[in-house]
C-alpha cells in the first residue's frame, strides 16, 4: 500500500513512502485490485513485508518527469521485496544532505542515493555508513561512489554516453554542436558534454541555462542560434528541454537538429516524428528498482553487484526512428 505522509520541513522535498504487504504484493502481480494508494488504509505492522526500511533520497526536482520514473521503479521494487520505501528529493546539495542525516537519524536500515554534487555529500555519507548503514548510489557519481565507500552504483557512465553521442553526430556529419547544460555544477551533466566535446569531430559549445525555467531555456537557445547560425546540431541533457529546443529552432527557422539524453513519453513522439533525431536512454525506471533491490539482495543474501568494484549501467542505450516503436509501449505504461 501506499501512503502519503505530509513532508519534512526540507525546502522542496517530496515525499512518498511506500507500505506493502503480502496482499498488496499480490495485487501488484495479479493486477486484479484497485490502486492501493486510493484505499486510505495502512499495514502499520507490515504482515509478510520483510520488514526492511530504505530511504532513497535524490537531487531531483519535484514533479520532474524523470524523476518521476525513477521513484516508480523504486517504489515498484519495494512492493516486491516487501520494503517500507521512503523518498525524498532536494535539488539543493545542502537540502540533500540534510535528507540523508535525517534518514540515518530514523536509523532505516538502507540509503539509496544520488552524488550530482558528491563534496556536498560526503559528509552525510560518511554518517550513513559509521552508522552501519548501506548505501548504494544510482544515477549521478559514478566517479565518486567508491571513494566515498558506497556498496555499489547503478546508472550510466555520463562520459561513456556523451562520447557515444558525439561519435553518432560524426555519424550524420554534424559539424558545430551547442550542448545545453540546464544545472550548472552537476557532475553527470558536466561529463555529458565533456564526452560529446572528447568524441565529436567539429566543435562543441556549452550553454548554460535556467533548468527550472522553461521559457527562458526556449529563449536562451534561440538566442545562442540567431548568434551562432553555424550550429547544425542542439544536444540537451534531459527530455523536455529537448522539446523546449525544437520550439528554439523553430523561432529562429535555422537549420539546427535536437538530440537528447534521457526519454519520456513525449520524446518518444517527437523523435517518432522526426523533431528529434534521437535520445540516449539511461533507464531512469531501472536505476530506481535496481537501487532498491539491490539494498534488499544485500540485506537478505549479501548480495553486492559487481563486486562493490564496478558498477552496473543502465545505459547508453539509444533511441531512434528505426526502433522508438519497441520503446514506444514501454514509455505508454510510464517505465521508460
Amino acid at each position: 500500500m501506499i501512503t502519503s505522509p505530509a513532508p519534512r520541513s526540507a525546502p522542496g522535498a517530496a515525499r512518498v513512502t511506500v507500505l506493502v504487504s503480502a496482499v498488496a504484493a499480490v495485487c501488484l502481480l495479479a493486477s486484479g485490485c484497485s490502486d492501493a494508494g486510493d484505499t486510505g488504509s495502512a499495514a502499520a505492522d507490515g504482515a509478510g513485508g520483510s520488514g526492511m526500511r530504505v530511504a532513497m533520497i535524490t537531487h531531483g526536482a519535484d514533479g520532474d518527469a524523470f524523476w518521476e520514473l525513477v521513484k516508480k521503479g523504486a517504489q515498484d521494487a519495494a512492493a516486491k521485496d516487501g520494503i517500507e520505501l521512503t523518498y525524498t528529493s532536494d535539488a539543493d546539495a545542502a537540502g540533500q544532505a540534510r535528507l540523508v542525516r535525517d534518514a540515518v537519524g530514523d536509523s532505516v536500515d538502507g540509503i539509496a542515493l544520488t552524488l550530482a554534487k558528491p563534496a556536498a555529500m560526503r559528509g552525510a555519507v560518511t554518517e550513513a555508513r559509521t552508522a552501519g548503514i548501506p548505501v548504494v548510489g544510482l544515477n549521478s557519481g559514478i566517479d565518486a561512489w567508491r571513494s566515498q565507500g558506497l556498496l555499489q552504483y547503478i546508472g550510466q557512465d555520463e562520459s561513456l554516453a556523451g562520447r557515444a553521442l558525439g561519435d553518432k553526430l560524426d555519424d550524420l556529419e554534424a559539424e558545430r554542436a551547442l550542448c545545453v547544460v540546464h544545472e550548472r555544477g552537476n557532475v553527470a551533466m558536466e561529463a555529458r558534454c565533456a564526452g560529446v566535446k572528447k568524441a565529436f569531430g567539429g566543435e562543441t559549445e556549452n550553454l548554460y541555462v535556467n533548468g527550472t525555467d522553461m521559457d527562458a531555456v526556449t529563449g536562451s537557445v534561440a538566442a545562442a542560434l540567431r548568434q551562432d547560425p553555424a550550429i547544425d546540431q542542439v544536444v540537451t541533457l534531459g527530455a523536455q528541454f529537448a522539446l523546449a529546443s525544437v520550439e528554439s529552432v523553430k523561432q529562429t527557422g535555422g537549420k539546427a537538429e535536437v538530440a537528447t539524453f534521457d526519454l519520456n513519453e513525449d520524446l518518444v513522439d517527437a523523435v517518432r516524428r522526426g523533431d528529434v533525431q534521437f535520445a540516449v536512454d539511461q533507464q531512469p525506471y531501472l536505476q530506481g528498482y535496481l537501487a532498491v533491490d539491490a539494498l534488499w539482495l544485500h540485506e537478505t543474501n549479501g548480495n553486492v553487484s559487481g563486486g562493490g568494484e564496478a558498477p552496473v549501467l543502465t545505459g547508453p542505450a539509444f533511441v531512434t526512428r528505426q526502433n522508438v516503436d519497441e520503446v514506444a509501449k514501454f514509455a505508454a505504461n510510464g517505465t521508460r
